[in-house]
Order: structure tokens, then sequence, then C-alpha cells
């Protein structure tokens, strides 16, 4: 049964509203967290697990990535589940020769903020995966990149919420927020009304419609990503690997670039293949393409031959909350009192996670992060004004 009244609720059942109910219930904050579908179904359960440093942009957004890695190492033993947590390093695959000024350019940034890169030519990084052909030119080592199963991530912060109190609710849908003299006081559900002095905007792709609830614009669109999944078969590939297009077309701004989104390839630890990927805007299409998946494979088979002796078993895509400068959204929403959102992380949800729970159970509790959140703010896109749709 809904309660009738929590400290805060969270509206998301993805891997940011999870981990921030974990990290809130380990501040014992009584918490609620409402998710309009079944648990872990969306995004969440439709990516892969790459946890990429290399990928993040420099600045604020790498500085971010490097305190979440910091806390992977020991959440099997902190929530008490298996989540396949993997710390081998990560590469990425440089096909052509025009690429190479821009991954040096790329290398030079990422080591200026401590980041730990290594160029490799390809016989160096051939020595590192024996599984790759000779059909790139060099390749980008970072020993801090790893790998986590992103359902299994999730669930284990959900469980251990649980576990201290969190209550969570699948199948509930938001349909209001109720304010009152410039703050939140309450969340309404097609299964009763919870009063809160404090919300937090967790629903991924679907954080606008929860932002629209309160008359403010979040710009967050859905990019989609298509995957192929492999049979299992034996370990080829020890680490995940990125090429220098998937890192040019994840960074890149605007609606208009490419939606062809290079290669990335992880081998779980099941021994399947996750294959990948587009960034495509066509809105809430699920639907995988004969075009994509062609491609995809092409792709990988070129990188690592080996792929041609597995069957595929299925493939899939999920919806990215992509934003326009491709930052997540974190921190309180101006003019709105105990409005929080997190959202916004496109393909860097898993990685983010464990930080991005902590900040938000820090800005909770104590009204404040040690981490500075300035360039994550809503704040930033200066088109709403007041940060108010109008009516």
């Amino acid at each position: 049964m809904l309660p009738h009244t929590a400290d805060t609720v969270i509206i998301g059942g993805g891997v940011i509203g999870a981990s921030i109910a974990y990290y809130l219930s380990k501040k014992k904050v009584r918490a609620v967290l409402l998710e309009q579908g079944e648990l872990v179904s969306g995004t969440s359960s439709a990516c892969g697990g790459l946890i990429f440093l290399q990928s993040k942009k420099t600045g604020a957004h790498l500085a971010l990535a490097l305190e979440s890695k910091k806390r992977f190492a020991g959440l099997n033993e902190e929530l008490g589940a298996e989540i396949e947590y993997r710390n081998e390093g990560g590469l990425i695959i440089v096909e052509k020769e025009e690429e190479l000024q821009s991954i040096d350019c790329h290398i030079a940034r990422e080591k200026k903020l401590g980041l730990e890169v290594s160029f490799l030519d390809r016989q160096e990084a051939r020595e590192l995966e024996p599984c790759l052909s000779e059909n790139f030119v060099a390749a980008v080592h970072c020993p801090l990149d790893g790998q986590v199963n992103p359902i299994y991530l999730s669930l284990a912060f959900l469980e251990a919420a649980k576990r201290s109190g969190v209550k969570v609710f699948p199948l509930t849908r938001v349909t209001d927020i109720g304010l009152g003299e410039g703050r939140v006081e309450s969340v309404i559900t097609c299964r009763g009304k919870i009063a809160t002095p404090i919300i937090i905007n967790a629903a991924g792709v679907n954080a606008p419609d929860v932002g629209k609830m309160v008359k403010t614009k979040i710009p967050i669109i859905p990019r989609r990503g298509q995957v192929v999944v492999t049979e299992t078969g034996p370990q080829l590939l020890k680490r995940g690997l990125i090429s220098a297009k998937y890192l040019e077309v994840k960074q890149a701004a605007g609606l208009g670039e490419a939606q062809e989104g290079g290669t990335s390839a992880e081998q779980t630890m099941s021994g399947n293949f996750l294959l990948g990927a587009t960034r495509e805007f066509v809105g809430f299409d699920k639907r995988t393409t004969w075009k994509a998946m062609k491609t995809i494979v092409y792709r990988a088979t070129q990188l690592i031959p080996g792929l041609k002796d597995l069957h595929i078993i299925r493939t899939f895509a999920g919806l990215r909350p992509y934003t326009p400068d491709g930052l997540p959204i974190l921190g309180k929403v101006t003019g709105i009192d105990g409005l929080i959102i997190a959202a916004g992380h496109e393909g860097d949800g898993i990685c983010l996670a464990p930080i991005t729970g902590e900040l938000i159970a820090d800005l909770v509790t104590e009204g404040r992060t040690d981490f500075e959140l300035g360039d994550f703010a809503l704040d930033r896109f200066e088109e709403k004004r007041d940060g108010r749709l109008e009516d």
C-alpha cells in the first residue's frame, strides 16, 4: 500500500533512481521510489556495461566519472550482491590515419586532468588483445576503464535500499505534482497521493514529462542505441573497446550529426558479446533495424574476426536520455524548493550512477555537495529564462 507521507520521493526506477534510493537509505532518509513500469525495464536494461572514462568530455564530466569509478571496487561487498564488476582497462581503436590528430588532442586533454592513458601502436594493441585484426592504425589504452552488469547493478542498488527501509513501487505512474507557495508538497500517482517536501526527478527520457507537471522545461530527448548480442563463446576480448568514430559521435553536439555510432564491443562474464552501436534521434521508437544490425556486425567483425564463428541470439534497442551539451542535469531546480533533478546521463548512466546517487543524497540531507554541480545545473540552458514554461 502506498504510504501517505515520505521524507523524499524518487521518480524513476532505473539505475540512477536506484542508486539515489540506496544512498538515501544509508543516511536513514524515509524514501519512496516510484516507477511507472516494471523495475529496471527501461534504459538501464537495454544498454551495455562499459565503465569508460576515456569517453567522457574533459572537464567536470571526466572529473565526475573519476569520482564515480572510485566507488565501484567496493560495491559487490557493500551491496551484498554480485554485479560482475571488472577493472581490466579499455581501448579506443583508431581505424583511420585522419583520426590520429584528434585522438592526440584527446589524449593530451585527458592526461592534463590526471587520467592515465597511453598511445599504442597496432602491434602493442594486439599484444594486449590478440583477438584484434590488423584493420586499424593505433589504439589508446586506459587501465582504469572497466565493465559491470548493468541489470545486476541496478537491482543490487534497489535490493540494498529496500533492506534499509526504502519503499519501492513499480507500475505506479506519477500523474501530477502538488505545489504550494513555491515548493513541492506532494506527488499524485495512479495509486494515490504522497505528501513529501522533496521530489527527485530521476525519470530518464521521461524526465521532461515530470518537468511539465511543474511548468519546468527539461531539454532531454531520447537517443536510440541499437545493440547486437551473440551466443556465449570462448574468452576472446578481455577489455571493453570503442572506436574513435564512436567517441566522435558520442561527443558531437546537435541533432543533425551522423547517426551511425561507430563501434563498441564488450564480452560479458558469461561469454556473450554486446556489439554496438547507433545514436539515433527517432523519438520513442525502440525497434531495431536491419540496416543498423548489418552495419554493427560488419564493423565489429572487421576488428574482431573471431566474432564470425558466433551466432547472434538477439538484438535490442534502448533510449538514452540526451541533453544538448552531452552532460547530465544534476541539482536543485531554481524557483521550486524541494525539487531536484538527476537525469540526462545518456550513455553514461551506468558509469555515473554511484557518484550521482551519493551527491543527490548529500543534497537532500545536507543541502550541499562537496563536488561542485554548477556545470550540471538545469539553469545552464538559458532559453527558459526563469526555468518555467509559459502557460
